[in-house]
C-alpha cells in the first residue's frame, strides 16, 4: 500500500508517521508505500494514546468506536463506490453485532468483518494493543510459517530456538492436521467464511497464514508428516515476536545478491554503505523482494534513482475524484555508488512472491518497464493503494483507510492484479528439504547467461 501519512485522532488534530506492515515475516501480508515522516514522530505517535479514550465495555463505547470506523471509511476510502459494497447496507448489519459484542477483542473482529468486505489488503483496523513500531514489527507466532506447496500445507520456515524448531519441525514437513481438524479441510473453511481480499493470492495467503494463529499465550495442536512420512505430533505455545527490517548484501559465483525486507530511508542508507564497500567487480545484482511488503515511496523512488535514469516517471497516485495527488520520479543518484558499477550494461534480476507488495511491486514494474531487470519467482501481492492518514480511534485503536490509487507511467493499474513474472519458479518440498533455493539458482543462472 501507500502511504503518504499523518496520523489524525477524533479531535482532527494530526502528527506524523509512517508504517510498514508485519507481511514479509510471518505470512500476513501487507505492507504499505509511505511517503516520508521522521522516525523520531512515528515512534511518539506509536507510544502515545489519546487522553480521555472511551471504554469498550459499553456498548456507547463500542458504538463510539464502531461509528467513527464507518464515518472514516465512507469520507475518505479512495474508491466512492466501495468496490461494489452497500456501505450503508453494512453499517446496519454490523453496527448491531459491533453493540452485541462481549469484548473489545470480538468488537475488533467486527470491524475487521465489515473491512473485510471492500476486498482491500490494505484497509485495516488496530485495537490499541496492536500497534506496533513498524521498522520493530511485533507478531504473535507458533514458530512456524506455513504456504501451499504442491497442493499441501507446507511448513516453509521454522524460528530459530523455538519450539517448533526442537520438536523437530522442518521445512518442507507437511501438516496434516491443527487442533484435530484436516489441515486442507480447515483452510477450505476459512477461505468459505473470509471475504476475498485484493488478489486471489493474497486472499489464500491470509488463510493460509490464519491456520495456526492466535492470541499469545495460547497452545496449537498439529501434527505433521516429516520427509519418511512418519508422523510426529506437538503442542506448540504461540508467543509474541520482534523483528527488525533489514538488508543482506552477499556474493555468489561474482554475482551480488542483496535482500531488502522494505524500503525506508534508514536502509537506503544502508544500502549505499553496503554497496560502496561490497559490489565491487560484480557480474550482475540479484535483488530479492520476496518478503519485501513496501515500505516509504520515496526512498523507493530513491534507491530506484540507482538504476534509473533522473527525473524518470515512476507512476502517480490519484484521490477519489481522480484528481493528482502525487507523481513520483527518480532523483539524481543520492548513493555514491561507483556509477560505472550500475550502468544498463550489468543485468539485474528482481526475485518475487505473492509476498512482494506496495512499493515493491512499484520499484519492481518500473525497474520491468525501463528494460533494467528481469523478474523470477512467484507473482506478486497485487496490492499497492495508499494510506494518506493513520486516524486514532476513540479507544485508542487506529484505522489505516486506502485514500489513493496508483498507476505506473504507462498507465497500468497494478492493484488488483499484481505482476506476473518472466520466468516463474515455483517452491518444491524437494528443494525445502534439500535447503536450495531455486529461485535464486535460476536468477544467477539466468545473470550468467546474459553475460
Amino acid at each position: 500500500m501507500t502511504n503518504l501519512k499523518k496520523v489524525t485522532n477524533r479531535k482532527g488534530r494530526s502528527r506524523p508517521v509512517q508504517e510498514i506492515s508485519f507481511a514479509a515475516f510471518v505470512s500476513l501480508l501487507v505492507c504499505f508505500v509511505l511517503l516520508s515522516c521522521p522516525l523520531a514522530l512515528l515512534r511518539a505517535a506509536a507510544s502515545k494514546l489519546t487522553a480521555n479514550t472511551v471504554s469498550t465495555a459499553t456498548v456507547e463505547g463500542r458504538l463510539a468506536v464502531f461509528d467513527d470506523v464507518w464515518q472514516t471509511i465512507n469520507d475518505r476510502y479512495y474508491d466512492p463506490h466501495f468496490h461494489g459494497v452497500d456501505w450503508w447496507a453494512q453499517r446496519t448489519q454490523f453496527r448491531t453485532l459491533a453493540a452485541n459484542a462481549r469484548d473489545r477483542m470480538q468488537l475488533y473482529e467486527v470491524l475487521r468483518r465489515l473491512l473485510t468486505s471492500l476486498r482491500d489488503a490494505h484497509t485495516r483496523v488496530y485495537s490499541p494493543e496492536q500497534k506496533f513500531d513498524w521498522e520493530h514489527p511485533r507478531f504473535v507466532t507458533a514458530g512456524l510459517s506455513l504456504r501451499e506447496v504442491e497442493g499441501l500445507i507446507t511448513v516453509v520456515g521454522v524460528e530459530r530456538d523455538s519450539a517448533a524448531r526442537r520438536q523437530g519441525i522442518r521445512a518442507g514437513d507437511v501438516v496434516q492436521t491443527i487442533d484435530g481438524e484436516n489441515a486442507l479441510t480447515l483452510l477450505a473453511r476459512k477461505l468459505s467464511e473470509q471475504t476475498e481480499s485484493s488478489t486471489p493470492q493474497v486472499t489464500r495467503l491470509f488463510a493460509v497464514s490464519s491456520l495456526i494463529g492466535g492470541p499469545a499465550g495460547t497452545t496449537v495442536a498439529i501434527e505433521w508428516l516429516d520427509a519418511a512420512g512418519r508422523l510426529h505430533k506437538a503442542l506448540l505455545p504461540r508467543a509474541w515476536q520482534q523483528r527488525t527490517l533489514g538488508i543482506r548484501l552477499t556474493h555468489r559465483d561474482g554475482i551480488a545478491v542483496i535482500e531488502i525486507d522494505g524500503f525506508t530511508r534508514d536502509l537506503v542508507v544502508e544500502f549505499a554503505r553496503a554497496s560502496q564497500t561490497r559490489l565491487g567487480k560484480a557480474r550482475g545484482i540479484v535483488l530479492d523482494l520476496r518478503n519485501n511488503g513496501g515500505g516509504d515511496a520515496q526512498a523507493m523512488a530513491e534507491l530506484a534513482s540507482t538504476f534509473l535514469p533522473g527525473a524518470m516517471d515512476l507512476g502517480q497516485f490519484t484521490d477519489r475524484n481522480g484528481n493528482l495527488f502525487l507523481k513520483l520520479e527518480t532523483a539524481l543518484p543520492l548513493l555514491s555508488v561507483h556509477p560505472e558499477r550500475l550502468s544498463r550494461k550489468i543485468p539485474i534480476i528482481i526475485l518475487t512472491s505473492e509476498r512482494t507488495s506496495s512499493a515493491a511491486e512499484i520499484f519492481t514494474a518500473v525497474m520491468k518497464q525501463a528494460g533494467r531487470a528481469a523478474v523470477f519467482g512467484g507473482q506478486t501481492c497485487g496490492c499497492v493503494l495508499a494510506v494518506r492518514t493513520r486516524h486514532e480511534l476513540p479507544d485508542g485503536g487506529e484505522l489505516e483507510v486506502s485514500e489513493l490509487d496508483y498507476h505506473t507511467a504507462l498507465g497500468v493499474r497494478l492493484e488488483g492484479s499484481g505482476l506476473k513474472p518472466d520466468e516463474t519458479v515455483n517452491l518444491t518440498r524437494h528443494d525445502l528439504y534439500a535447503r536450495r533455493d531455486l529461485a535464486l539458482i535460476s536468477a544467477v543462472a539466468g545473470i550468467r547467461a546474459v553475460r
